[in-house]
């Protein structure tokens, strides 16, 4: 066996699992079939979820101090939404996901890990033991288990056959990369009369901390075959007509066209294999769910791929990941689905469309409104099944980051371990025979007694079946 894990794929999804498995102590092989990692920044935003989870591991605030990254509002179909401290402590982020990529290389490689580039994958088989994978070069490697990170037109799922089923891409918009100078424009998303449309999103600054934007452009006759180069014509003459000549272009750094279309996996486990990341959901690029879908994908299974080459994952730990993640994956592609009728991709100026924007940004003024948009757009909304427990209100969701006087909740989620929060010191006992997989603290902090996976979510809560819970996440006790 060459490794425990082989991660085809070296974008923001392998990176971050690359990551968990370094942290639960489980041999890594990290390849990509690029010969060098891209300078080209596709998604722009970090989520408040996707924030915490990398605070608790200690690498948020290391991120951040890698440039300017302002915190930003969030939005559903171009309806802004507010900041609600209460909810979402971590506001979104302006992190370029090339930003994301660098950060999480040089990270890796102080840690030992450097992804083997060049490796193009052509072949792959599985066993009761394991999978080969073979590449392009006539190499071949030998893991426990292999995770497809590898994209939207991943490799691995072409040569598991696995089914892809949704909607294919029916038009194409302009997304790039810009400095604008002139006038600055008061909105993020503008709308012309005539139906051709803008979007704005701060980018931070690039290295010579020259401010840069993500444009976004839309509307009639815009719709061209993905191939066809981008050009500065084409966004000086969107520019022009949706603000008119008050906005200039000073620089095009990057442009791409992407398209509508929208797909899912129809399983996330393949015996041995899982799939992750695009390589196993696309949609529209809207408020960078792709991107921090994939993290918390890997987030999800990093630990329980680390339980299972330990030994001690309990039986359906595995599946969980598929679960857990496929449900979420589908909340966010029937969300962008919502989102592209309603901003009028196409510019049709359909009085039908335009009548429910209208009555729907009407709505999303409610607060109620507002805190179910916004935990849509953070990664906040998920709530994971967890089996027995599942009518108390934390179970499930996110651990709120307490201060517990010493440290930090999120502080004490940095060893990659399971944590059981026991202020009263009343479950030393029954916690004793998994103190080699969970954490036991929180003693005289005044907070609820709850258990916490290594991933950040709540599995149990409350005074009774801690065993139980003990037991169905982190295996049997320790005799």
């Amino acid at each position: 066996m060459d490794t425990d894990v082989l991660i085809i794929g070296a974008g923001p999804t392998g990176m971050t699992l690359a990551n968990e498995l370094l942290l639960a102590g489980v041999s890594t092989v990290l390849v990509d079939r690029l010969a060098r990692r891209s300078e080209l920044s596709r998604a722009g935003g970090v989520q408040s979820r996707t924030l915490e989870a990398l605070d608790q591991r200690g690498l948020l605030e290391p991120l951040l101090a890698t440039g300017d990254h302002p915190a930003g509002t969030g939005h559903f179909a171009g309806i802004p939404l507010p900041l609600q401290p209460d909810r979402h402590y971590l506001p979104w982020r302006s992190v370029p996901q090339v930003v994301i990529e660098e950060f999480f290389e040089g990270h890796l490689a102080a840690h030992g890990l450097r992804a083997r580039r060049d490796h193009e994958l052509v072949g792959l088989a599985q066993d009761d033991d394991g999978v080969t994978a073979s590449f392009a070069d006539g190499t071949a490697l030998r893991s426990r288990y292999l995770v497809a990170a590898d994209g939207a037109h991943s490799t691995v799922r072409s040569l598991l056959r696995a089914e892809f089923p949704g909607e294919a891409g029916t038009l194409t918009i302009v997304a790039a990369d810009v400095r604008l100078g002139g006038t600055d424009p008061a909105t993020a998303h503008t709308w012309a009369e005539d139906g051709h449309w803008a979007a704005l999103f701060p980018l931070g600054t690039d290295r010579q901390g020259r401010r840069l934007r993500r444009l976004v452009l839309g509307g009639p006759g815009r719709s061209l075959p993905r191939e066809t180069p981008v050009t500065e014509d084409e966004i000086r003459e969107g520019l022009r007509t949706v603000f008119g000549t008050g906005v200039e272009l000073l620089e095009l750094c990057y442009a791409r066209r992407i398209t509508n279309a929208s797909r899912q996996v129809e399983q996330y486990r393949h015996g041995r294999v899982f799939l992750a990341g695009d390589a196993a959901h696309v949609h529209l690029p809207l408020g960078a769910q792709g991107m921090n879908t994939g993290m918390q994908d890997a987030l999800n299974l990093g630990w329980k791929l680390g339980a299972a080459v330990h030994g001690w994952a309990p039986g359906n730990l595995l599946d969980t990941y598929h679960a857990e993640r496929h449900p979420a994956g589908a909340a966010v592609l029937r969300n962008v689905r919502a989102q592209s009728l309603l901003m009028d991709w196409a510019g049709t100026r359909d009085p039908q469309v335009l009548a429910a924007r209208e009555i729907f940004a009407e709505m999303a003024r409610l607060p109620q409104a507002q805190g179910y948009l916004g935990d849509l757009m953070s990664g906040m909304a998920v709530r994971y099944p967890m089996p027995g427990t599942e009518s108390h209100p934390l179970v499930g969701r996110p651990v709120p980051d307490l201060d517990l006087g010493p440290a930090r909740i999120h502080e004490l989620l940095r060893s990659g371990r399971g944590v059981l929060l026991d202020p009263d010191d009343a479950f030393a006992e029954a916690a004793g025979p998994w103190s080699h997989r969970v954490d036991r603290a929180g003693k005289g902090a005044g907070v609820e007694p709850m258990l916490i996976r290594p991933d950040g979510y709540v599995c149990w809560a409350g005074a009774d079946g801690l065993e139980a819970a003990l037991a169905h996440w982190f295996g049997a006790p320790r005799r």
